[in-house]
């Protein structure tokens, strides 16, 4: 009693029997697998590029973050820089009330000149913020697009994915309308890659 065992075959079973019996004979069962071989491919391709622009949007906002916080640093620096102008402008208004001996005079001079160093520094200082400021927004739009490309990446992916799924109910149930749906969502997937590709350039 121990030789003898059981084994029940599923309706997938038997399908994939039948095939590999009658494969050459079967042209529904050729058509579906060849198109699901295709879909998968074509799907993979769309995967890979659709992990590609999320990957080039994430480093385009992590730029975006960086050029943000070095313009805040210069604007830091252009603060520090418009408070030791104001000091100096204050010594000067300070001791302009003093008496005008020689050290006084001497003294305002000094401090007139520290000012008008700070303002010119300022000047300098605000342009790269502003530069920065600049790239930040520039890296920010960078992200925003390629995010949008990955979207449509991942849409063509998603049609190519239930297509495959559909073509083993097809290849299971043996039914003509769902082979043209899976011909109808493969050609949805890529249209979708296409114009994700167009997006990409």
């Amino acid at each position: 009693m121990s030789g003898d065992h059981f084994h029940v075959h599923g309706p997938h079973d038997h399908e994939i029997e039948h095939a590999a019996a009658h494969g050459d004979k079967d042209p529904f069962a050729s058509r579906v697998a060849v198109t699901t071989a295709v879909l998968a491919t074509v799907g993979a391709l769309f995967a890979y590029e659709g992990g590609a622009t999320q990957a080039a949007s994430s480093l385009a906002k992590n730029d975006a973050a960086i050029k943000k916080t070095e313009a805040a640093d210069r604007w830091a620096f252009y603060q520090s820089k418009s408070g030791k102008q104001n000091l100096a402008e204050l010594g000067m208004g300070l001791l302009g009330a003093q008496s005008q001996n020689e050290a006084v005079v001497a003294e305002i001079a000094r401090l007139k000149a520290e000012a008008e160093r700070y303002k010119s520094e300022k000047e300098g200082i605000k342009k790269e913020a502003e530069a920065l400021e600049h790239e930040s927004a520039e890296f920010d739009h960078e992200s925003e697009r390629q995010l949008h490309v990955h979207h449509r990446w991942a849409q063509a992916t998603t049609a190519m994915q239930v297509a495959i799924a559909l073509s083993a109910i097809a290849l299971l149930t043996r039914r003509k309308w769902l082979q043209l749906g899976v011909y109808g969502l493969g050609a949805a997937g890529l249209a979708l890659g296409l114009a994700a590709a167009a997006l990409h350039v």
